[in-house]
């Protein structure tokens, strides 16, 4: 798909790279305009490495014996020192900080109940314990309660399992999980905002979009500046609100940069070009 097809959204684009700017206060990313549109599993490295197995035999003057992929150790349960977390460790503490006040008042990015779970990270040690080789390990898992907008940190001891502190925060708007990015192309899709994006989706395929499956997303966090876009999107920060780089599975990019979805008020808002 070489085409540039100009409709509601202004355009898709395929091949160059889009270089997203904005009037919101906003980290800028650089979209590869090539990325997964042919992903046919015979790149440049299948290749390669052909054409070397191909020269060990010229110069061995026989036959090359079959290589031998070794098993990567089993994980264990629990990592030690500064060891980044296990899988049992993510598992353990995102059980243990998600407690019962949570996860009955919370609310997640589909409206469902609990908060919407985001991440988990190794804790840095206290300052007490920085030259301690036997310092405890922690772990800070993160949540969005979508009901009260506001972002809660709760810091579990791996080794006593208990939660040793909470803090919760608002007008805190951390990165995207999958599954935001997700809910927002959901919206977005639903709503007679996204109508262009259809439009622009049905010229890329032949088809109709009707699901985020259908889409490769990639997403950013959307702060509001004073003045800088309607009134409808001026809690942006406040609330947590998303622009969406979606691109075509093994296709183009769909330049959707000036739709912006709140995600707390599951609302779509249009930023001025």
């Amino acid at each position: 798909m070489r085409e540039t097809v100009h409709r509601h959204l202004g355009k898709v684009v395929a091949g160059a790279a889009m270089a997203v700017a904005g009037t919101a206060v906003m980290v800028g990313i650089t979209l590869p305009g090539t990325a997964g549109a042919d992903e046919t599993g015979a790149g440049k490295g299948g290749k390669s490495g052909q054409t070397t197995g191909q020269a060990a035999q010229d110069q061995g003057g026989g036959a090359v014996a079959p290589g031998v992929v070794a098993q990567a150790p089993a994980e264990g349960e629990k990592g030690t020192g500064r060891d980044p977390l296990t899988d049992d460790e993510v598992e353990q503490v995102q059980r243990i900080a998600l407690n019962r006040q949570l996860l009955v008042n919370g609310e997640n990015v589909e409206g469902a109940r609990g908060p919407q779970r985001l991440g988990v990270e190794l804790a840095d040690p206290e300052t007490a314990e920085l030259d301690d080789p036997n310092a405890p390990r922690r772990a800070d898992v993160t949540f969005y309660d979508y009901r009260t907008d506001t972002l809660v940190t709760r810091t579990v001891n791996l080794a006593t399992g208990k939660v040793e502190r909470t803090s919760t925060q608002h007008g805190v708007q951390p990165p995207l999980s999958r599954d935001e990015q997700t809910e927002a192309a959901r919206v977005l899709i639903a709503d007679p905002a996204g109508a262009g994006l259809k439009a622009d989706y049905k010229d890329a395929t032949d088809e109709e979009l009707t699901s985020p499956d259908q889409l490769q997303l990639t997403g950013m966090v959307y702060l509001a500046s004073p003045g800088a876009q309607p009134a409808a999107l001026d809690k942006c920060g406040e609330h947590r609100c998303v622009r969406l780089f979606p691109k075509v599975k093994n296709g183009p990019w769909i330049d959707a940069r000036t739709l912006v979805i709140d995600l707390s008020t599951r609302k779509v808002g249009k930023l001025a070009h």
